[in-house]
């Protein structure tokens, strides 16, 4: 059995898993956000699942998916995404001390959504494809003749650092994201809304309904926002249609940067038949340009919210093939 992790900006997901990726318990747990000792909660949230696994059996070994750049030859995260303060932390390492020196793998959660596809999903087929996962942020896997693009610098993929909505005219409003203090997420969200990240994730798709409708974001949810929808609320369905076009647009750009067979669309909110059915939509009224887009293929991701913690442990079993 092995201990499986994804780690998001709202919840730590977890579960108990076989060798061929057989889920035999799943949870979750908040996200801990505590100021002046975040590490230290964020280590103890991990230890405390690890523990609350030792009742069952001792796992073989912990994989994680999380945001933000990985080493995963040394363990180590990088900007950290949502989570600020994993930058620059040897976090493999950290986390295998508070589990009775258990082995650790790290790999990015959209590389992870993309491992898990390129295997097990909807993109078995491709030699060539792109995931993307929607949630807090928007992570991204490129996949390139099937194997797992980094990229020099451990950056490729890292499609939520993408500027949108950005002119010569604001770019005094340009603040570093790792510098920047916030008194929440939302206010970042607010004030920082010329990241792709923060427009096209569901946090923003959530946050821009909430301003909208004049509601406090923290109260609603991406399937709140689906409710207004399908009650045919105008002014909801309005931002939806431009979140869809949003995407639209960045597949068709991703498309022939990339070229990939297929782009998939991955998190909880692609469980909503209507995400693909709007995002395909627009697509093709895109497609319309010129013919190199004929053959662009938008999907979902087959496992759906469950990509990132199957492909987490595929990496980790690419890592450490003797521990099967």
């Amino acid at each position: 059995m092995y201990l499986v992790i994804d780690i998001g900006g709202t919840f730590v997901k977890y579960a108990y898993m076989e060798e061929d990726g057989t889920i035999l318990h799943k949870d979750k747990v908040p996200t801990p956000y505590e100021t002046g000792r975040e590490m230290e909660a964020f280590l103890d949230t991990l230890e405390a699942i690890y523990r609350n696994c030792l009742i069952t059996q001792k796992p073989k070994g912990i994989a994680i998916s999380l945001p933000g750049q990985i080493d995963i030859e040394q363990g180590m995260v990088y900007g950290g995404g949502c989570l600020t303060y994993l930058d620059q932390v040897p976090l493999a390492n950290l986390i295998s001390k508070r589990c009775d020196n258990c082995l650790v793998s790290l790999e990015n959660d959209g590389k992870c959504a993309a491992l898990c596809e390129i295997y097990h999903g909807n993109a078995m087929h491709a030699q060539n494809a792109v995931v993307l996962v929607f949630g807090s942020g928007v992570g991204c896997g490129i996949v390139q003749n099937k194997k797992i693009q980094h990229g020099s610098h451990l950056l490729s993929g890292e499609v939520s650092f993408c500027f949108d909505q950005m002119s010569r005219k604001r770019l005094e409003d340009v603040v570093c994201t790792a510098d920047a203090r916030f008194s929440s997420r939302n206010e970042g969200l607010k004030k920082i809304n010329y990241l792709w990240g923060n427009l096209a994730s569901t946090a923003g798709l959530v946050y821009q309904v909430a301003c909208k409708k004049g509601l406090d974001p923290d109260t609603l949810t991406g399937e709140k926002v689906y409710e207004y929808v399908e009650a045919g609320n105008p002014e909801v369905i309005e931002v939806v249609e431009d979140w869809y076009f949003r995407i639209a647009t960045y597949c068709c750009n991703l498309y022939v940067i990339l070229d990939p067979e297929i782009i998939l669309l991955g998190g909880a909110i692609s469980a909503q038949p209507q995400l693909l059915q709007g995002i395909r939509k627009y697509v093709q009224m895109l497609s319309k340009v010129n013919a190199v887009y004929d053959k662009i293929q938008i999907d979902v991701c087959k496992h759906r919210n469950d990509s990132n913690l199957l492909g987490a442990l595929d990496n980790f079993m690419q890592m450490y093939p003797t521990q099967k």
